[in-house]
């Protein structure tokens, strides 16, 4: 079943959806080029790199993990969820107003 805000008048509530999953798939997808060791010097992995950190630039350096690819993972992923819960809260409650 599709959510509530994808279905109706109220387009703003999709806007403010795809955002929030267009933000969440750089950060994860930085995520994995990290985890499968992208080579950096590739234009397509510095975009993602770059994008992805400044989208993350609040949690990127939260957790103090041993291991960088934790510290990756745990700091990205944390940012992508915070972007995907608060997206799509904004945007059930923007279709039901």
């Amino acid at each position: 079943m599709s959510p509530a805000y994808r279905n109706g008048p109220n387009q703003a509530g999709t806007v403010v959806a795809i955002v929030a999953d267009v933000t969440a798939l750089i950060l994860g997808l930085w995520i994995l080029m990290y985890l499968l060791d992208a080579n950096r010097a590739n234009s397509l992995v510095q975009f993602v790199h770059e994008a992805a950190d400044w989208l993350a630039g609040w949690s990127r350096d939260l957790f103090t993990f041993d291991e960088a690819w934790a510290r990756v993972v745990a700091g990205y992923g944390l940012a992508a969820v915070v972007y995907l819960f608060i997206g799509h809260a904004l945007a059930n409650r923007m279709h039901r107003h």
